[in-house]
């Protein structure tokens, strides 16, 4: 009746239907002796038993949209890897002040890893740079720089279940001749480092002697090439620096200092609100920076800029340093993509208000690298008519109309837009002014009436601006659609199918939100009154501060309008 004895009648227990364990671990009182038992046919229960594997999703970038996808995204649903060469995200909005050395470079940026630690994610990443993506196998051909495998390069495959490419853009040169060669750009943080060494050396080299005066204004003559939000923060910031700081370092050259901004457009700022842009003119013009608006760079050598007008024709300025700021292109990788699935002469990818790439099933595309293309409710004109008339009278009344209306206003957003442009309280003045006769009181429409009323809509159809906003609030979007993928395949809360099937959609088309930031036009204000001056008074606009930059984020405080005294920066805000 010794310790064997109990130990065979606990085995035995133990293989008896109902009894389950991994391990059994038995120490004799005496001698010391040792038992172990393994029940493999538990271990083999208890895996069967393991949840379906994880669908693996890939992020390309880890740029404003890639950034805040991974931020929101519950990584606990998925196997997420993220692939990118720069291991950490940039807060660019700020590049601008980077290059005057109002903030520091390593406040603006975070690393990729230590984001993931904070937030505990479990997320792999690899610094690598994705140079292929294979839509028809479901991999990408990634490759690194900072290490090789066997076969002596860095190249590697993954695959996915679902990829969301967020690369960004590159710069657009237009196929100018001598832009890369000559010109400076604001796209990374080592550029902004670069334009500030440059500035710094354009004051050197004309504080020497035996310099002309003619060789000075050329040499402290500061060119910016594109009249958008970069190159319009760019130069507030370089305007407050020169004449702040600089001028009183080299005192004996601040005559010859000068800043010009070429536009290709007839305003800078042009796709914003005109009375932004008539106020960053008027602020500009007081501070003595020069707008030449209409004028399209042709050539840069390295002395001499050659522009073109309609009124002047071709003239050439020579200049000490040049900032090209025109525009956004397409990566290489994203034009080979684009080039298998179709997508030929496209700036970027094109995406359904989903954020899906069409034609591509499991790929998403956000940020600058993607353009979200809305459908017109005139192509789908017949089916919403259609899915409307549930007697199959050929005609709405207006409670019809009124029980799609919600749908159709979330499904075609322009609708919404256009009745606020008309100044229209509702769906009744829009049908009213089709049909005519403001006193109808039926209100029975037919198809031909119905498309009148709607065949304006879709002129409030606008493209995103290529923002960080945007960007950002995309990949929001995407993640939370992400994280209710299964819920809302058994509860879709998403919109009617006008088109392409019956039910409703899984989730809401992607919205842009009001509010967002436009740029930077003034430095260390003491007094600000730039709401009321551009007409701004309602809560639907705001001037927001920034107050404060600690580490990567920035505070924002929210005013509705009025005066308000502060040193720090400006941003005036506008709904979009």
């Amino acid at each position: 009746m010794g310790f064997f004895f109990f130990a065979s009648r606990f085995l035995e227990g133990i293989g008896r239907p109902g009894v389950s364990t991994a391990a059994l671990l038995l120490t004799a009182a005496s001698g010391g002796g040792l038992v172990a038992y393994a029940d493999s046919a538990a271990e083999s229960a208890s895996e069967s038993s393991q949840d379906a594997p994880k669908k693996k999703v890939l992020v390309l970038g880890t740029g404003w949209a890639g950034t805040s996808f991974l931020r929101n995204l519950d990584c606990s649903r998925y196997e997420v890897k993220v692939i990118s060469p720069r291991n950490y995200f940039a807060f660019t909005p700020l590049l601008p002040s980077v290059t005057c050395g109002t903030v520091e470079p390593r406040s603006i940026v975070e690393p990729i890893r230590r984001m993931f630690e904070k937030k505990n994610k479990d997320v792999t990443f690899y610094e690598a740079e994705c140079f292929k993506i294979d839509a028809a196998k479901k991999t990408v051909h990634c490759r690194s720089a900072v290490g090789t495998n066997f076969d002596g390069n860095g190249d590697f495959m993954l695959d996915y279940d679902y990829l969301v490419v967020a690369l960004g853009a590159t710069v657009n040169t237009f196929n100018t001749p001598g832009v890369m060669e000559h010109c400076y750009f604001l796209k990374e943080v080592e550029d902004a480092q670069k334009i500030r060494r440059s500035v710094i050396d354009c004051f050197e080299k004309a504080s020497l002697p035996n310099i002309t005066e003619e060789e000075k204004r050329k040499t402290l003559h500061f060119v910016i090439i594109g009249g958008g939000p970069t190159g319009v923060e760019f130069a507030a910031e370089l305007h407050d620096f020169l004449v702040e700081d600089l001028v009183k370092l080299y005192p004996m050259v601040q005559e010859f200092v000068k800043i010009t901004i070429v536009q290709s457009g007839d305003h800078i700022l042009n796709m914003f609100d005109k009375r932004i842009a008539a106020f960053a003119e008027e602020k500009f013009q007081r501070d003595g920076i020069e707008v030449n608006t209409g004028f399209r760079v042709v050539k840069v050598s390295d002395d001499l800029i050659t522009m073109k007008s309609k009124s002047l024709g071709e003239v050439s300025v020579p200049y000490g340093m040049a900032v090209w700021s025109a525009g956004i292109g397409t990566r290489p990788v994203i034009t080979d993509f684009m080039h298998q699935i179709g997508q030929t002469n496209r700036r970027a990818l094109a995406t359904n208000e989903w954020l899906r790439v069409r034609e591509c099933e499991g790929v998403y595309a956000i940020g600058d690298c993607a353009t979200v293309t809305q459908r017109k409710i005139m192509d789908d004109i017949a089916m919403i008519f259609k899915m409307a008339d549930k007697d199959n009278s050929g005609t709405l009344t207006l409670k019809e109309i009124n029980d799609v209306l919600e749908d159709i206003c979330i499904r075609y957003p322009q609708v919404e837009l256009y009745m606020k442009s008309m100044h229209m309280l509702d769906i009744t003045d829009l049908i009213k002014g089709a049909v005519g006769d403001s006193h109808k009181e039926s209100m029975v429409v037919d198809i031909e009436e119905f498309k009148k009323a709607l065949c304006h809509v879709d002129s409030q159809v606008k493209s995103f601006p290529a923002t960080a906003q945007v960007a950002a609030q995309q990949g929001y979007y995407l993640a939370d659609c992400f994280n209710k993928m299964e819920e809302c395949k058994e509860h879709p809360e998403g919109p009617l199918r006008m088109t392409g099937g019956s039910g409703r959609h899984y989730f809401r088309p992607f919205r842009l939100q009001a509010s967002r930031a436009i740029c930077t036009v003034r430095w260390r204000t003491s007094c600000c009154r730039a709401p009321r001056r551009l007409g701004f008074h309602g809560p639907q606009h705001s001037v927001a501060l920034v107050l404060c930059i600690c580490k990567q984020t920035s505070e924002l405080a929210h005013k509705d309008a009025g005066s308000f005294r502060l040193d720090s920066q400006i941003h005036i805000w506008e709904g979009l």
